[in-house]
């Protein structure tokens, strides 16, 4: 990771989980709130639309539940975790821009209560999710 965001990325990020996809994870009582990395709204650019899953709807860690398009390009939003969506950030959709401006604050996506809490144990952490970066830098290769 760029040695000048590692501070502003600890302090932003306490206490959340990532997965390889670039998504975040942050538990919140007995629910999970979800959001796109600020490495994903990075590279994708200025976001212009939003899909989220309905509330209700049931997401599948791994598998695609909604898409984000910027300027550059088109993706699909893939769960990183199982369970029932409780709740969508309706501004997020209605004001796509605080995916870039706040992704672990305003730009958060949808809430999920979980089937399984050993998906947690799947994810990341923050210093896991940071030496990733590292070897996607290293690459050269700043897709996700």
């Amino acid at each position: 990771m760029r040695e000048y965001l590692k501070e502003a990325f600890r302090v932003a990020v306490a206490g959340v989980k990532f997965d390889e996809g670039h998504m975040w994870v942050r538990a919140d009582e007995d629910t999970v709130v979800i959001g796109m990395t600020d490495f994903a709204q990075d590279n994708m650019g200025e976001i212009i639309f939003v899909e989220l899953p309905e509330e209700g709807a049931m997401v599948i860690r791994g598998d695609a539940c909604g898409t984000v398009e910027s300027v550059k390009s088109v993706e699909d939003l893939l769960s990183p975790v199982s369970g029932e969506v409780v709740s969508v950030n309706e501004d997020a959709m209605d004001a796509p821009e605080s995916i870039n401006e706040d992704p672990y604050g305003e730009g958060w996506l949808f809430e999920v209560k979980l089937d399984d809490a050993a998906d947690m144990s799947k994810l990341m952490t923050q210093e896991e999710y940071e030496r990733h970066l590292d070897t996607i830098d290293s690459d050269g290769d700043d897709d996700f």
